[in-house]
């Protein structure tokens, strides 16, 4: 059966449910299909039975279900990748930022995690031949850290129009934890306006949760709504078939007694939620260290790259 394009597609949903359900940032069938009755009662001012009905038909319309590894392989194959701009990096991540899932950079201040940010805001509108995906950008920062002077050094070393590379990122500087989720609920829209997003970038993503939320007594809601944020992105790369990166800080653990003591924030959320997790660390001069601590396929491993005036490069 042919995907449902409209909310209204939907059995039970009438335009006033369909309204409420868009503000919320249920904005299509695929949206409604793969969230809880729970999230859809409250957003629509619905019972959880009535919701559970209105998912249940969404999946069946939709065919969401058991599939086979052969069919899940033939799914796997339309997986992209965004060159980081570096051959180091790149080699890293198996080929570059993958699509359909989370790449979280972590590491401690003037480590590059902004640097990286930036220089993938720019290489994702580098055609397909050069490693990019002719495709937007949309950059929510929660540190002050954007910086478009950057993105116009950067898209030159591309060869890049640095007017069209500026027109092509979508910015947004998110002021608490409430507008973050605000500005990640509303990227549906975006794309429903015609914008090919096909890089989604949050720089940091714990920063404000972590100092919203202080003390064990906050933990759980701070947790269960860095969750929320977490599966709405992950819910966009696979609805949309495109990259989502994040930044994050790390700690100290005071139990740690033999190797590198920092760790990232967010524990087990962010650490489950994040398809391949990249560690961060100061070398000699301009010189950076990245090693990948956690992908699903690619093993651990490190490189070195450098910060120049043009971007991240390699060492």
């Amino acid at each position: 059966m042919s995907s449902p394009t409209q909310l209204e597609d939907l059995p039970g949903i009438g335009p006033a449910i369909a309204k409420k359900l868009s503000e919320a940032g249920y904005r299509s069938p695929e949206a409604v299909a793969v969230a809880t009755p729970k999230e859809l009662s409250t957003a629509a001012d619905i019972g959880e039975t009535t919701a559970s009905r209105i998912i249940e038909a969404a999946r069946e319309m939709l065919n969401i279900g058991f599939i086979s590894a052969k069919e899940f392989l033939e799914q796997r194959k339309t997986i992209s990748q965004i060159t980081t701009g570096t051959k180091n990096l790149d080699q890293l991540l198996g080929g570059g930022i993958e699509t359909r899932g989370i790449t979280e950079f972590f590491g401690e201040f003037r480590t590059g995690k902004t640097q990286i940010c930036l220089q993938l805001a720019v290489t994702a509108q580098l055609p397909e031949e050069k490693g990019g995906l002719n495709g937007d950008t949309v950059y929510i920062d929660t540190e002050g850290t954007f910086r478009p002077e950057r993105l116009v050094q950067i898209a030159t070393r591309f060869e890049l129009e640095p007017q069209e590379v500026l027109k092509r990122v979508v910015y947004a500087r998110a002021y608490n934890s409430d507008h973050q989720l605000y500005l990640s609920q509303n990227i549906d829209g975006l794309i429903e306006k015609g914008r090919n997003i096909k890089l989604i970038i949050v720089d940091s993503m714990v920063g404000y949760f972590r100092s919203e939320y202080i003390g064990r007594g906050m933990l759980a809601e701070r947790q269960q709504k860095l969750n929320k944020h977490l599966h709405n992105l992950l819910r966009l790369s696979e609805l949309y078939n495109l990259a989502v990166v994040v930044t994050n800080q790390v700690m100290s653990k005071p139990d740690a007694f033999f190797g590198d003591p920092t760790a990232p924030v967010g524990g087990h959320i962010v650490a489950h939620n994040c398809t391949t997790r990249i560690y961060l660390r100061k070398s000699k001069g301009n010189q950076r260290i990245a090693r990948l601590v956690d992908s699903p396929y690619l093993p651990e491993s490190e490189v070195l790259f450098i910060i120049e005036e043009n971007g991240i490069s390699d060492s």
